[in-house]
């Protein structure tokens, strides 16, 4: 929220203090003095006035992992597996998926504590493209690139699914760049055709693409270039 909005939700301050304070430069965030009222404080932040701290924050946490199949995509399951199990740091049940798969589903997945970061690497309005390489029971035909383009009609959610892109590799395989994470949306998509989708893997999401020194079950932190991308 605004810096005037978090300091004037404190018991300890007016508006009238506020306006003052900033005026004054005695406000800092993350180190740096703020005299702007529409600065953002976020829950990471560290804010003080003088040198009496106000919120402490905390570090934000982003990683990349490659995603096994037969792992679930959930911070805990009582009988299978969950990403989070793959990862040996310290507070993970902190940590949030941005974008989960299915079961079997292999690929990129990120993981984080960053709600706002996250949610604009998901959220159907910022268009980031989720990315795919998908093989079929049986052949892909011409007509599939048209009709995903159009959109398709989910009458489960009564929605038309936004334009996506596919790109033919090979009589059975194919790459879908996608905008939505509907349930089970890629098969969904291949279904109206009649086309089972009998391999799926997530290669990209956004700008971000799976680390290819990654193997499956593996994860790293993400750079500070790669979070600034989203």
């Amino acid at each position: 929220m605004r810096v005037d909005r978090f300091l004037s939700n404190l018991p300890r301050f007016n508006r009238k203090q506020v306006r003052l304070l900033l005026v004054e430069r005695r406000v800092s965030v993350d180190g740096v003095t703020v005299s702007d009222p529409h600065h953002d404080v976020r829950e990471f932040s560290r804010v003080c006035v003088d040198d009496d701290v106000l919120q402490a924050g905390k570090p934000a946490r982003y990683f990349m992992l490659h995603k096994p199949q037969g792992c679930v995509s959930a911070t805990a399951d009582p009988q299978h597996p969950t990403v989070l199990d793959l990862m040996e740091e310290p507070g993970k049940d902190e940590l949030h998926i941005a974008g989960r798969l299915d079961f079997n589903t292999t690929g990129l997945m990120l993981i984080t504590n960053d709600g706002q970061w996250s949610r604009r690497l998901t959220q159907p309005q910022t268009k980031l493209p989720k990315v795919y390489l998908v093989e079929t029971e049986q052949d892909i035909g011409a007509e599939y690139a048209a009709t995903f383009a159009r959109g398709l009609y989910f009458a489960f959610e009564d929605l038309t699914t936004q334009p996506a892109e596919l790109v033919l590799l090979g009589p059975r395989t194919a790459r879908l760049s996608i905008v939505e994470g509907r349930y089970h949306q890629v098969k969904r998509m291949f279904g109206h055709f009649d086309n089972k989708v009998i391999g799926l893997h997530r290669e990209r999401m956004g700008p971000l693409v799976l680390d290819p020194a990654l193997a499956p079950g593996e994860y790293r932190a993400l750079t500070d270039d790669e979070i600034r991308m989203v």
